[in-house]
């Protein structure tokens, strides 16, 4: 276990950490424990594993295939669909499937040419055929959405298992390969000492989406349920949680009804915390047909939200220090709970979930493609010579670090 996932061991056992208690790790030590001893591939630094490609043992080229899914959101979406009837929420949750893996690839340098197989495992008694077919017409409208913005992405097939015995609800899954040139690879150990941080912002409404993204993305789903919907969902639908195991004090301990209206002019609290997960593709495809060879890592703000990037840095201190303030679900979540901003910054995306690490000049270029997209973007840090491997990022509590 290296001195990261031993920190968050520790930091997890702590009697702060609810999301510990729920049975979550954003940081997944266990994991990385146990797979520290595996081939890294050929870049170990990438964010994703990149192999030689062996289907045409063409030296050239590479694949890249990747396996990820939406969690826990699933079980949101059962509560809203059981609440209001809307279906809409499950096309959400195929989204929320597919950008966990697609973005993973952007960041490893992949923006185009994706083959995508869809996993589903449900109980049968409580998800009926007509969510099946949902789930499934969502994937399609999103890759016909990709397609349309430059990005070619195809539905493969899949799989969809009745398991019951295994599972409560229903649980979305997707697994992504593509082929890529290795010479177009990102490779984060390029970062280094003098790059700046470009930070892209996880919420509002980019050109390519059709509403209001609240920014939440697909991490930290568990804790924002439980923090924040009341103790009537778990009374009324015990097949959502894990009755056995969450107690009272940390199982919906909130006070909103998923129809509960926080913020003028917004929809209701259980559609924003179901905004589908913003996929970065077309606004990263942009950037990388103009500014690859500039670029020195791309890393995906998912689980260990701000402080995924110490997974991937090397005798570098990471300094965050312009952050712009959360967007308001997450000034929503601290407000009512009283969670450490310490916490939510490891849990949570906090507002934006991809950065660039790259020289001052094509960040500027950077910065103004995103603008394009309808995405806001910002230089919000930098990097300097460390020995080992730490982070410093502002908040509204002040500053915070991480090592």
């Amino acid at each position: 276990m290296d001195s990261f996932a031993f920190f968050y061991f520790l930091y997890r056992m702590s009697s702060d950490s609810k999301y510990f208690k729920r049975g979550v790790s954003s940081s997944k030590e266990d994991v990385h424990s146990a797979i520290q001893f595996l081939d890294k591939g050929l870049f170990p630094k990438s964010f994703c594993k990149v192999i030689p490609d062996f289907l045409d043992n063409d030296p050239e080229k590479c694949l890249i295939m990747h396996a990820d899914g939406a969690g826990t959101k699933s079980s949101l979406a059962y509560i809203y669909w059981k609440e209001t009837g809307d279906m809409d929420v499950w096309k959400g949750i195929a989204q929320d499937a597919i950008v966990m893996n697609t973005d993973d690839l952007l960041c490893s340098g992949l923006s185009t040419g994706f083959l995508l197989s869809s996993t589903i495992g449900r109980n049968k008694h409580r998800i009926p055929g007509e969510i099946i077919s949902a789930v499934i017409e969502g994937t399609e409208a999103f890759c016909e959405n990709l397609r349309s913005n430059g990005v070619e992405i195809y539905l493969t097939g899949g799989e969809t298992a009745d398991v019951g015995d295994l599972v409560q609800t229903i649980i979305v899954d997707s697994s992504i390969i593509a082929k890529g040139n290795r010479k177009d690879i990102i490779n984060n150990s390029n970062i280094s000492s003098g790059d700046v941080i470009v930070s892209f912002s996880s919420f509002g409404q980019s050109k390519y989406e059709s509403k209001y993204n609240s920014g939440i993305g697909s991490n930290g789903l568990t804790s924002a349920r439980h923090d924040l919907f009341n103790e009537s969902y778990g009374q009324k639908y015990p097949e959502s949680y894990d009755k056995e195991n969450l107690t009272n004090e940390i199982a919906y301990t909130g006070n909103f009804k998923v129809t509960d209206t926080p913020f003028s002019g917004l929809e209701d609290l259980g559609k924003l915390i179901l905004s589908p997960t913003r996929t970065y593709l077309p606004v990263g495809k942009a950037i990388l047909e103009s500014h690859r060879d500039k670029i020195h890592g791309m890393i995906h703000c998912s689980g260990g939200g701000q402080t995924k990037c110490l997974h991937f840095i090397e005798d570098l201190h990471v300094i965050k220090n312009n952050l712009p303030a959360p967007p308001p679900i997450f000034n929503l979540i601290h407000s009512t709970t009283g969670t450490s901003f310490k916490e939510m910054y490891a849990v949570f995306n906090m507002g934006y979930r991809l950065e660039i690490y790259t020289d001052e000049k094509t960040a500027l270029s950077i910065i103004k493609i995103a603008s394009e997209f309808g995405i806001d973007a910002s230089i919000t840090g930098y990097c300097e010579k460390w020995q080992g491997k730490k982070l410093t990022l502002n908040s509204p509590e002040g500053l915070i670090e991480y090592s």
